[in-house]
């Protein structure tokens, strides 16, 4: 993949979310390890809304659902821009060269409709 993506608002974000801990004092709590820790709480935040829907009900969410569908998403993105923040990864040229190694991967005239993982195409 060679498409070039613009990263200014992701580091825009990311500076917004490094202001808005250092007002509270909150960079203190803010490593690594309990960024992650907080990030897999609001998956699995997010994961509960889902937990016993059917697919079909899973595409077809209230409104008032997909308000907290947004919130727990927001909540993931933020917790993981301040992470790859603390840890200096530029998110969209890791998001790139991820997407690449998956393109070399998953070949689509072998994985085109098929769910396997990629140790398991023929």
């Amino acid at each position: 993949m060679t498409t070039s993506i613009p990263d200014s608002d992701i580091k825009q974000l990311q500076s917004a979310l490094t202001e808005f801990a250092q007002q509270r004092d909150w960079e203190q709590f803010h490593s690594p390890k309990n960024l992650v820790m907080a990030l897999s709480g609001e998956v699995g935040e997010l994961t509960e809304i889902f937990q016993w829907l059917t697919p079909a009900q899973s595409q077809q969410l209230s409104a008032e659902k997909k308000q907290h569908v947004s919130e727990e998403i927001a909540d993931v993105m933020m917790y993981l821009l301040r992470l790859a923040d603390k840890c200096d990864i530029d998110v969209m040229q890791a998001c790139q060269q991820k997407m690449q190694q998956n393109a070399t991967k998953y070949p689509i005239d072998k994985c085109y409709g098929s769910a396997k993982k990629y140790n398991e195409l023929d």
